[in-house]
């Protein structure tokens, strides 16, 4: 909406003026998959000058965009009047959210460090499977904070980071221990390394020193080949399913041979994870057993 100023003529020998304001501008949207609807909220505009975040621009008052790839956008319209007066708005948007996005966060928000997880303690229905094809269930499903009960509260505490530019950070808090299995602690270092051992399933706590600069890899889809006893050949490989991969001695949740994992699914504030054990040390390097447990966001 554009308004007119109008001139003030004065009885005296003082030269006439004209007086203007600067504009005012707002955003209102509307998203649809991956269609985002801007309207122009301004007084005192006749420009608009819309950037969408994504390298396009616009000059429509009110235009409708499409961004090609779905995740979090910061879109700006800086409005002007005819004095070359500006005033911008910004607005963020999230837009058909990848996985990726979902795992990574907001990385346009303003202070953005990454988005942080860690093991939930109040979500229920997690498993303790076979490694074979199907997921066989040994127990489960399991209760909420079972491994409180079990005398293993503290991996609840661990924090595990993941950055939109791939950067990634894991805190083993005041115990500076990881969850993991038994075996691989013995095979690894005799089970020095033990600092808190569970009753049952082969679990544990054990010492771990978290990689600085780690970094991880997201895959959507892929054929993922796993060791294990119960393949042929030693293998069995899960199709179609989306990974997390890291460098070095990193890992998720969970401190074992196999470091690579199956994210089943993810959600804004939620995702469970597939982590693979090794419980049987004359098959090594093959994995026995899995764990599909739920992360939940650290707000």
């Amino acid at each position: 909406m554009t308004l007119t100023t109008g001139m003030i003529l004065f009885q005296s020998c003082k030269k006439e003026s004209t007086t203007t304001e600067p504009p005012q501008v707002g955003v209102f949207f509307s998203i649809v998959d991956k269609q985002a609807a801007f309207t122009a909220l301004t007084l005192r505009a006749t420009t608009w000058n819309w950037d969408f975040g994504d390298g396009t621009s616009s000059t429509e008052k009110n235009p409708v965009h499409v961004y090609k790839d779905g995740g979090y956008y910061t879109a700006k319209l800086t409005g002007g009047n005819a004095q070359g007066e500006t005033a911008s708005y910004t607005v963020n948007l999230a837009v058909a959210l990848t996985p990726y996005a979902l795992l990574t966060g907001d990385h346009t928000a303003a202070g953005y460090h990454g988005k942080t997880w860690k093991l939930s303690s109040t979500a229920s229905g997690g498993l303790f499977s076979n490694a074979d094809a199907d997921f066989t269930i040994v127990e489960g499903p399991l209760p909420p904070g079972i491994f409180g009960n079990l005398g293993l509260g503290e991996i609840y505490d661990d924090t595990f980071t993941f950055s939109f530019d791939g950067g990634y950070s894991h805190d083993v808090k005041s115990d500076g221990a990881s969850f993991g299995g038994i075996v691989y602690q013995y095979v690894t270092n005799g089970g020095a390394g033990i600092a808190n051992e569970g009753p049952g399933y082969g679990l544990c706590t054990g010492k771990y020193t978290p990689q600085s600069g780690a970094k991880f890899t997201y895959v959507e889809k892929e054929n993922f080949p796993v060791p294990s006893v119960y393949g042929p050949g030693g293998v069995v490989t899960y199709p179609n399913v989306s990974t997390l991969d890291f460098t070095g001695t990193e890992f998720i949740g969970f401190m074992d041979f196999q470091r690579k994992v199956i994210v089943k699914d993810i959600t804004d504030s939620s995702m469970k994870v597939v982590m693979f054990m090794a419980a049987s040390p004359d098959d090594l390097p093959k994995n026995t057993h899995a764990i599909i447990l739920a992360f939940d966001v650290v707000r």
